[in-house]
């Protein structure tokens, strides 16, 4: 296996047994991700999105195929993946710092450690004025600032998101892309993010995977060559609306499969 690839997705199938007979979800994935790509995931809804990334994750087990991280494969979940959904999954009794050090703490950090390394997360997302808030006295969007800082600090040498932003309003949502591509700039993690949302996946991406109707396979991939920093400018430039309109059309043509 290179040197450079961090995950290798093999060959992958997810078959679920209904009351209605069987349903393929994937069917025969393969992807090579590279370490520190930032690969992002977009596809008409019940594509397999999802259940790719939680198959990464460990949370589920492929009924074919195989997930190696390293060169070894996933057989469960691990620390060494950090895991964002869309719903943050805080726990509502303990405080921002709290949540953060939560993990550090199953991690076996003692107290002084736990707190000193969810501060350098907290601050990184800039929630440093709430450290002793309860989810509920926050927004969503400082919500999700939480969930992404958790995930940080255990540092995960992978980091899986799935649409994390979707919930939110437009203006929050454009703060925490800007936000993450920074986070990443400086943290260098290789990064796996689900998307709706096609100006997403090429703001943050480096590489966008582009899934077919179900059963889900990997239709196209798209390299992102634009230059980080990513600004909300570049939007109305030639190159990025020319990645925008390839992209949306091949997502389009498997709606409309869907849709059949």
């Amino acid at each position: 296996m290179a040197d450079n690839i961090k995950l290798k997705i093999d060959h992958v199938e997810m078959i679920y047994e209904g009351r209605k007979g069987k349903t393929v979800a994937l069917n025969g994935v393969d992807l090579d991700i590279r370490e520190n790509e930032f690969i992002t995931v977009v596809g008409p809804s019940g594509c397999g999105k999802s259940t790719l990334l939680n198959i990464i994750a460990g949370l589920n087990k492929p009924t074919g195929g195989a997930v190696y991280l390293d060169g070894r494969k996933i057989e469960g979940t691990g620390t060494e993946r950090g895991v964002v959904f869309q719903q943050y999954a805080l726990f509502p009794w303990l405080t921002v710092k709290k949540n953060v050090m939560f993990g550090l703490k199953l991690n076996g950090k003692s107290d002084a450690e736990a707190e000193e390394t969810a501060m350098k997360y907290i601050k990184m997302v800039q929630l440093e004025d709430f450290v002793d808030s309860y989810p509920k006295e926050l927004s969503g969007g400082m919500k999700q600032r939480v969930a992404i800082a958790r995930a940080y600090a255990v540092q995960p040498e992978v980091l899986l998101m799935d649409e994390p932003f979707g919930a939110l309003d437009a203006q929050t949502r454009t703060q925490l892309q800007a936000e993450l591509t920074r986070t990443w700039q400086e943290e260098k993690k290789t990064c796996f993010f689900i998307t709706h949302d096609v100006e997403e996946a090429i703001i943050l991406g480096t590489r966008t995977i582009i899934m077919s109707a179900r059963p889900g396979r990997i239709k196209e991939i798209v390299n992102i060559d634009l230059p980080f920093p990513r600004t909300q400018d570049m939007k109305m430039t030639k190159e990025f609306l020319d990645l925008k309109n390839k992209i949306w059309g091949e997502v389009y043509k498997e709606y409309l499969e869907v849709r059949k």
